[in-house]
């Protein structure tokens, strides 16, 4: 469908690329320039230009990497998408409530988006997109298919305050966009928009704080930038510290919960199936639509805000019965033996095989994945996908729902064994283990405690593991944190590995190591910095000895086919 989502004008040069971006860890906030060095825009600026893909993709943080470069001019033009897109959009809706600001954004059915990334140069104004050999009605959406309850009314209309109009205004134009037809109540919220990415984001959330607001649901909160009790201690500088400290904090004085992790599926309140909920953070969104059989949209960084002070979200996408089914069958040639790194590998290569819809996954049923397996595969997966869940025959709880229609690819071994080259491309010489992306679980620790029995570090290797302040707390109580701790190992609460910076992230260190398949995507544009992957016990023998496995896993294919 054709049509203008938020109308503006702009007249430009056209970037296009025919792959979603994710704008958190793939563009850099202050200049416009892409930074993931996976995409294929990568060293290229968004800044200025008429911006063109199917769909964003990764991180519900891409919407506050956007209200920041709509703040500091650097950014893009005007969007043009599509596929349906929440994140950016989201974005985009918030400069113009809350700051005044914003820029056009325009889906096109597939003929005419084919049609305008041939194109150089383009112009939209209102309704219409004019290119050469080019002139494109924009239809603007209708508003009049949804239904508000009187207490809806009386936040849209300000009865309630500033705050709750401001809130309901952004919500009410989400569920335009979304195509929903009213909106419904949520348990709870998880926020996203707590991770210090923009000075952006800390305006947004003191206007809501100064103007009083209170979460109406339980809302927990995401990972934050620094370790809050402590950053000081640690030598992050006060210019970073004091802004990412108030940010958390302005959430907080709203009734929000400090938990601050990524993973709040390990928290006292995980939701069970069927709880409609609200949450941002995409691998948590992912496992809690796949895993737990709860019911949440994914949710951009800022909406989450407005969901958790009104208690209500846009009725749409995977809070609906269909909208739940695959629509991509992916079969799997699992390998007759494997290790933890498996899981990453596979997320991975499903995200890039469906990028825009939710898949089944085949063939691996018989591996028996553990809870922590399903987090690294969920983690991996939205690096990669838009979608905001995906099923595993035999595993996850909504498996069976699968739509009329849905077409099929596959994933060999080969496929496998290509990710995991791609992933260790850096040096075998390693001087920093990265664990915990999402946060590590209690399980987890106690696995890496068992690796660690009678072993210490490298002198010359720092290894971390980011967990959330209850994970922490727990690994404390069972003597497990001093084991870690005794061997050489850090561990950071409130921080995680998409939010840490120097110096609690080592400047010194050149090549790092990780099991995340989510890390090793985004720690190249994020830090700068080359990276290895890995399983677990991998990580481990790389923390002793400074130096990362250089062949394969043994149940990978030594020689793996490359596509043609």
């Amino acid at each position: 469908m054709t049509r203008s989502v938020i109308p503006g004008r702009a007249d430009a040069a056209i970037l296009a690329c025919q792959e979603g971006l994710s704008f958190w860890g793939g563009v850099d906030a202050s200049t416009g320039r892409v930074i993931d060095t996976h995409h294929s825009l990568r060293g290229q600026s968004v800044a200025g230009k008429l911006l063109a893909m199917p769909t964003s993709r990764g991180s519900c943080s891409g919407s506050g990497v956007l209200l920041e470069l709509i703040q500091n001019g650097q950014a893009p033009a005007a969007l043009i998408f599509h596929e349906p897109e929440s994140v950016l959009t989201l974005g985009t809706l918030v400069a113009q409530h809350v700051f005044g600001k914003t820029i056009p954004v325009v889906q096109l059915d597939a003929d005419d988006f084919a049609a305008f990334c041939s194109k150089e140069r383009a112009t939209i104004d209102g309704d219409r997109l004019m290119a050469a050999g080019l002139d494109l009605q924009l239809p603007a959406m209708a508003a009049d298919h949804i239904e508000l309850t009187e207490n809806d009314r009386a936040m849209l209309e300000g009865n309630e305050g500033a705050a709750l109009k401001a809130a309901m205004s952004i919500l009410y134009d989400m569920a335009v966009i979304e195509g929903a037809s009213r909106l419904i109540d949520v348990k709870q919220v998880h926020i996203d928009g707590c991770i210090y990415a923009s000075p952006a984001l800390l305006r947004f959330a003191e206007i809501f704080a100064e103007m009083e607001a209170r979460v109406r649901v339980p809302t927990t909160l995401n990972s934050i930038s620094v370790d809050h009790a402590n950053w000081r201690h640690q030598g992050v500088p006060s210019s970073f510290g004091q802004p990412a400290s108030r940010l958390a904090d302005a959430y907080v004085q709203m009734g929000a919960r400090p938990s601050f992790t990524c993973a709040p599926y390990l928290l006292d309140s995980t939701p069970q199936a069927g709880d409609v909920i609200a949450w941002a953070e995409s691998n948590a969104v992912i496992y809690a639509n796949s895993v737990l059989g709860a019911r949440t949209a994914k949710h951009p960084d800022l909406l989450d805000l407005c969901i958790a002070l009104t208690g209500r979200a846009p009725c749409y996408g995977v809070y609906l019965d269909h909208q739940r089914a695959a629509r991509r069958v992916i079969e799997i040639e699992a390998p007759l033996e494997h290790d933890d790194a498996f899981w990453p590998l596979l997320g991975y290569l499903a995200g890039q095989l469906a990028p825009d819809r939710i898949p089944l996954l085949t063939g691996v049923e018989h591996l028996s994945p553990t809870a922590d397996d399903l987090k690294a595969l969920c983690a991996a997966f939205g690096t990669t996908s838009g979608a905001p869940m995906l099923h595993v025959d035999g595993v996850t709880p909504e498996a069976g729902l699968v739509a009329p229609g849905a077409d099929r690819m596959t994933i060999s071994c080969d496929d496998l064994a290509q990710v995991w080259q791609q992933f260790n491309a850096g040096p075998d010489e390693i001087e920093l283990i990265a664990f915990g992306s999402p946060h590590f679980s209690l399980e987890e620790c106690r696995a890496l405690a068992r690796l660690m029995a009678g072993r210490r570090c490298h002198p010359g290797v720092t290894a971390i593991v980011t967990l959330g302040r209850d994970t922490l707390n727990a690994a404390r109580a069972e003597g497990l944190a001093a084991r870690l701790e005794s061997a050489g190992l850090r561990l950071h609460a409130d921080i995680c590995w998409c939010s840490i910076s120097e110096p609690v992230f080592p400047p010194a260190a050149r090549t790092l190591m990780t099991n995340s398949g989510k890390y090793a995507h985004y720690a190249p544009g994020l830090s700068g910095r080359t990276v290895r992957f890995g399983s677990l016990a991998d990580c481990v023998t790389a923390a002793c000895t400074g130096c990362a496995p250089n062949t394969l896993p043994a149940w990978l294919p030594s020689s793996p086919k490359r596509d043609t």
